[in-house]
Parts: structure tokens; C-alpha cells; sequence
């Protein structure tokens, strides 16, 4: 893990766990739109993304897989699910100040309810619209931003 300095350097880096590979491709354009590119990395399923956070096999290397400042997590993958990544770092005492949201195609309250009680900061229903899903993830940038003191 970094220290608190490595947290607020300028460029925001998110880490991102979605299996589909469509919705994969249309949020990596939205953080490209949002001014967020290359510190996107995306992560297949959960057990990918407890991996990279874990540092293990070729993930040590944190010069090509840098330590994220926020994850975007979906709910439905296969191996480790979204709830199960939340539990896992709400159980890591060391990674509860790394923010995470989810990122879901489900708008069932039960869903929602269970991943904040995890810890998520947010809650977004993947939207249909392209547009819609920029502007959802220029509000994470900003909100993330003002969390780690970088917001104008």
C-alpha cells in the first residue's frame, strides 16, 4: 500500500472490475472523455482485481500497475463477485480508505442497500446512454477529487 503522499499525487488512477468486455471498451471511452486515460486499468472479474490490490504475480510491479486512488466495481462477475471484492476490503483493515464504487446493471434496493453497507461511497445503475455514462463518471472524478483534496 502507499503512503498518504502517494494518494494525492494530480493524476487520479481507478482501478475497474467488469467482466463484459462491451461495457469494459464504453467506460474506458467515458474516463477518456472525463480527461481520465491511460490510469484506467481494468480488471476481468474480482479475484482479478483483489490481485492487482494484493500485489501478487505480475501485479508487484506497481511501475506498470500503479496503486489505484478509487475503485469501480461491478456486482455480477464470475469467480469473485462485487460484494465479495467489497467484503474483502471492508475485512482489510489496511484498504478501507481506498474508495470504491459500483458499477451495475442492477437497480434492485436490496443490491444497493448490501453494497453500502460494504462500504461503497456510490451507487450507479449502468446507464443505456453513452452520455449518461460520462457525466456518471465526471461526478466520481469530481467527487474523488474533493475527497483527496485535489478539487479547485
Amino acid at each position: 500500500m502507499p503512503s498518504d503522499g502517494d494518494l494525492s499525487q494530480p493524476c487520479l488512477k481507478v482501478l475497474v472490475a467488469e467482466d463484459s468486455d462491451d461495457d469494459a471498451l464504453l467506460l474506458t471511452r467515458a474516463f477518456r472523455k472525463a480527461g481520465i486515460g491511460k490510469p484506467v486499468h481494468v480488471c476481468r472479474d474480482g479475484q482479478e482485481m483483489i490481485d492487482y490490490l494484493s500485489g501478487v504475480d505480475k501485479f508487484k510491479d506497481r511501475t506498470l500497475y500503479p496503486w489505484p486512488s478509487m475503485l469501480l466495481v461491478d456486482l455480477k462477475m464470475p469467480k469473485v463477485n462485487g460484494f465479495e471484492v467489497l467484503a474483502w476490503l471492508k475485512e482489510n483493515e489496511r484498504l478501507r480508505d481506498l474508495r470504491a464504487a459500483v458499477l451495475s446493471s442492477s437497480d434492485q434496493p436490496n443490491d444497493m442497500k448490501r453494497a453500502y453497507e460494504l462500504g461503497a461511497c456510490f451507487y450507479f445503475v449502468k446507464p443505456n446512454v453513452p452520455d449518461e455514462l460520462t457525466a456518471m463518471v465526471q461526478k466520481l472524478m469530481q467527487s474523488q477529487m474533493t475527497a483527496s483534496g485535489q478539487a479547485p
